[in-house]
């Protein structure tokens, strides 16, 4: 289906780059593999561990309650990026949208739009920090390796990764991340099953420490009720990325026949960095080291935890881990802000040449500014999740209507066609270029 309104300036030509061909899309399940990969990382290791040191317990039944509310959230911002994304055939050849295309397609606001990209593509590779943080204490602790050498190798490899652009990101990303999700869910499982009798205990402080103050033990200072639902609900945010507006760039470029039909994917998203948040939260809190190693935080804690459960192995295998699930989270996290790069530049050869400088620029954070406080990159993120998640929610209130209407179109018209045995026409979108348009019909 055709867009809204044309582009607000025509692209720059030049011929040598034009294509015939439709803008390639990426099946649904590599447009899944890369928006878990910017989410299934060090926040979901990491951001549990720091949300149980500050909130206690409790954190994690806020962590629960987060990404239960954010499925449907994050199946709402699909639909709104594959029904307002657009279409670069002359700088590139993909599908795209993110919060500025949103911004500027759905409620015509160009100016603010723009203000939003910029914003989006300065700000964002300074979250990274966290993830490369995560990287060099973990290898440090738990292989002696120097940290910066490994964020020099962190670096490196990821640069070479997102110079493949978008068909070798979600190749890779197919096919470590949920392999890694697995291995590492069937390690916490281990922990589980081999402490099962006080797993009844553990729920049942989980879902105390929620609604009432956490008294403290040993070197743990103790947490307040609210300090479980300010950190659980902020780590959660950080660790499902459910109304931070993600799920709008990364499922954008999916090949579907319905939006309705990709936004699934969200619900299973949101599941698997649930699984994997409760996973780890339940390590910590059944082997205690929250409370026994105050001296103890960020991504060393879970690696203790595992220490604690499976010996040095444990900590060998938490380490390979944390540093896989940083590296695909930078790769996946790159992807998301050099959309906004694309919507600053246009459609046009400076989108080219202003892709290939931010590929340097946004690994600057991580490779140079691994060794910052903990706290305050853990700040940082909070902010602007916190920000990102009340401008997702002004797109889903403003356009609500849209929303629902494909939601009735698929579930009212689209599914029963097609149990009747018909063949309906796919509902897509993907262009704003009239002159396309035109052509397509």
């Amino acid at each position: 289906m055709a867009g809204c309104s044309a582009r607000a300036r025509e692209p720059v030509p030049f011929p040598a780059l034009r294509r015939r061909v439709p803008p390639w899309p990426i099946p649904s399940f590599q447009a899944l593999s890369t928006a878990i990969a910017a989410q299934v990382g060090t926040g979901n290791i990491v951001g549990v561990a720091t949300a149980l040191v500050a909130g206690g317990a409790g954190a994690l039944f806020w962590m629960w309650i987060s990404s239960l509310l954010g499925m449907s959230t994050k199946a709402c911002e699909i639909i709104l990026g594959q029904r307002y994304r657009v279409k670069y055939s002359e700088s590139m050849d993909e599908y795209m949208c993110d919060r500025s295309f949103v911004m500027k397609n759905a409620l015509g606001w160009k100016r603010g739009a723009v203000v939003l990209s910029v914003a989006c593509f300065v700000l964002g590779p300074w979250t990274c920090c966290v993830q490369t943080e995560s990287v060099t204490g973990a290898l440090e602790q738990s292989f002696g390796i120097d940290p910066m050498i490994s964020a020099v190798v962190l670096g490196v490899t990821c640069f070479v990764t997102i110079a493949g652009g978008l068909k070798r990101i979600s190749a890779i990303m197919e096919r470590v991340v949920p392999f890694m999700a697995v291995c590492y869910i069937l390690g916490g499982l281990g922990i589980l099953i081999t402490n099962w009798s006080i797993v009844p205990d553990a729920f049942a402080l989980i879902f105390k420490s929620a609604f009432t103050p956490m008294a403290g033990v040993g070197g743990f200072a103790g947490a307040t009720a609210r300090d479980a639902i300010r950190y659980g609900i902020a780590r959660g945010l950080y660790s499902n990325d459910a109304g931070t507006g993600y799920g709008i760039i990364a499922h954008a470029s999916a090949k579907t026949d319905h939006p309705v039909r990709q936004s699934s994917w969200g619900w299973g998203e949101v599941f698997t960095t649930l699984i994997v948040c409760t996973v780890t939260g339940l390590s910590i809190i059944m082997t205690n080291v929250y409370i026994d190693f105050p001296q103890v935080d960020s991504a060393a804690l879970t690696t203790v935890a595992f220490e604690g459960a499976y010996g040095p192995i444990g900590g060998w295998f938490m380490a390979i881990a944390i540093a896989i699930f940083a590296w695909t989270t930078i790769i996946g996290m790159y992807y998301s802000c050099a959309k906004s790069v694309n919507y600053a530049f246009g459609d046009t050869l400076a989108n080219r040449r202003a892709t290939g400088v931010y590929m340097v620029y946004y690994m600057i954070p991580c490779v140079f500014f691994y060794n910052i406080q903990a706290d305050a990159l853990w700040a940082m993120t909070d902010l602007l999740s916190a920000a990102y998640v009340a401008i997702t929610l002004l797109f889903i209130y403003s356009q609500q209507k849209e929303i629902f209407r494909l939601f009735r179109d698929f579930w009212d018209r689209y599914v029963p066609a097609k149990e009747r045995g018909e063949n309906p026409p796919p509902v897509t979108f993907g262009t704003l270029d009239e002159k396309a348009d035109k052509e397509a019909v």
